[in-house]
């Protein structure tokens, strides 16, 4: 069911703090392309991502590291055309932050320049990244941060597994959601990381929290759009809740199709022209 024409006000960063002031939830999602990415605003999500995970998900990597800075342009053009009311913001990919603070600029300029989102996200809450998320913000780039599991530093993390499980990596974690909020962060993605923590993080954060894989409490919540949907049917963490099946739908659909054009009865007479 559709929530436009119905009063509902446009996101904005304003808005999303004031969600936060007020106990309202934030719903955010992905989106790659225009289709979905109407769907999702015309059901009325209050943040869309164009998120690295488009690697995985989109264009068959096994991680988000290969995904490139015209990949993410390229995808967020897309979802622009059809995200009107939700705001819109866009991963930074592997190693267009990290550099330097001019290459960052430099790089989240041409995001929202060639895409029109509203804001970038960028994964890291050490000194270097606050920096870097710092200079952004100075510049007039609204920034979304993101700490616990950061997908570009598997590598380092050793894995895709709960982080802050330990006095010392909890700790960590605190840290750098404070440090994030601190240098202009307007919200912070908690990945993968004990209920407990993203709660207590969340209680002590002046900005909103956005967990995936991070227990109830936090501001909002996000989810990859596929896994959601059941549409990426071999992944199967705890964390996610399918809401729907496409998987299943669209394998039935494509056998239905396939079985209806080898026995002849597709096209029928109705789906031809005089």
């Amino acid at each position: 069911m559709s929530t436009h024409g119905s009063g509902r006000r446009r996101t904005t960063i304003r808005r999303l703090l004031e969600m936060k002031q007020t106990g309202e939830k934030i719903v955010a999602l992905t989106a790659y392309d225009i289709l979905f990415a109407r769907i999702v605003d015309d059901i009325g999500v209050d943040i869309v991502l164009v998120g690295d995970s488009l690697g995985q998900v989109v264009l068959g990597h096994d991680s988000t590291l290969s995904v490139t800075l015209d990949d993410m342009i390229h995808h967020a053009r897309a979802v622009r055309r059809g995200v009107k009311q939700a705001l819109l913001v866009v991963d930074m990919p592997f190693l267009s932050f990290q550099v330097s603070p001019a290459d960052t600029l430099r790089n989240a300029g041409r995001v929202l320049a060639e895409t029109g989102a509203e804001a970038v996200k960028i994964e890291g809450g050490s000194e270097r990244m606050a920096d870097h998320v710092a200079r952004l913000v100075e510049a007039g780039i609204p920034v979304m941060g993101h700490v616990g599991l950061t997908p570009q530093s598997v590598h380092a993390l050793g894995g895709y597994r709960v982080q802050g499980r330990d006095g010392d990596n909890a700790e960590r974690i605190r840290v750098e959601a404070t440090r994030l909020a601190d240098a202009g962060c307007f919200a912070t993605v908690l990945e993968l990381v004990p209920a407990t923590l993203a709660a207590d993080i969340t209680r002590a954060s002046p900005v909103p929290t956005i967990g995936i894989g991070a227990g109830p409490d936090c501001d909002g919540q996000v989810l990859v759009l596929y896994d959601a949907l059941g549409l990426n049917d071999e992944f199967t963490p705890k964390f996610l809740r399918r809401f729907a099946d496409l998987a299943g739908e669209a394998r039935k659909g494509v056998a239905d199709y396939v079985a209806s054009v080898r026995h002849g009865d597709y096209p029928g007479p109705e789906h031809s022209h005089d």
